[in-house]
């Protein structure tokens, strides 16, 4: 009875250990394939970003900074990019990990084109205040686009 005891206690712990390695090599996987999926949003390349989405690929992910593809296409003034992102359905709402959107990366940046198409995706900013206090206007204010910023209200 003890030898089967121990048996199947050996045998447990080897399924265990496997199952952890499985999930560690999952893990690496899934790490890949998201840092593939912010290299294509940083260089723009949509061939592949529509790779990514049209699998299924989540596209509100959230890399190790806390930003979304949209706000790395954003940043780094990708407007084709963008434009397919908001297509196929991107919240340009999410905040980083600092209470910023895409629209203020864009901001600060100094695209206004890509601004301008983030600002009519349908956030309320109304009352948003990123991790500094900031309210949109200040953000702007503060980078010097609040001219840019008011012209999108016209």
């Amino acid at each position: 009875m003890k030898n089967i005891i121990h048996i199947t206690f050996y045998l447990l712990l080897l399924m265990t250990s496997s199952l952890v390695m499985a999930l560690d090599s999952h893990k690496k996987d899934s790490g890949k394939l998201i840092s593939l999926f912010f290299d294509a949003a940083r260089i723009g390349n949509n061939e592949v970003l529509n790779e990514f989405i049209s699998a299924g690929f989540p596209m509100n992910e959230r890399n190790a900074q806390s930003y979304t593809a949209l706000m790395v296409t954003a940043y780094y003034g990708h407007e084709s990019s963008v434009e397919l992102l908001l297509n196929k359905g991107a919240n340009a709402c999410i905040e980083d990990k600092r209470g910023n959107t895409a629209l203020m990366g864009a901001l600060l940046k100094g695209e206004i084109k890509i601004a301008r198409k983030l600002y009519n995706a349908n956030c309320s900013y109304g009352d948003h205040r990123n991790k500094s206090g900031l309210s949109l206007d200040e953000f702007a204010t503060l980078f010097g686009q609040q001219k840019v910023l008011d012209s999108f209200n016209k």
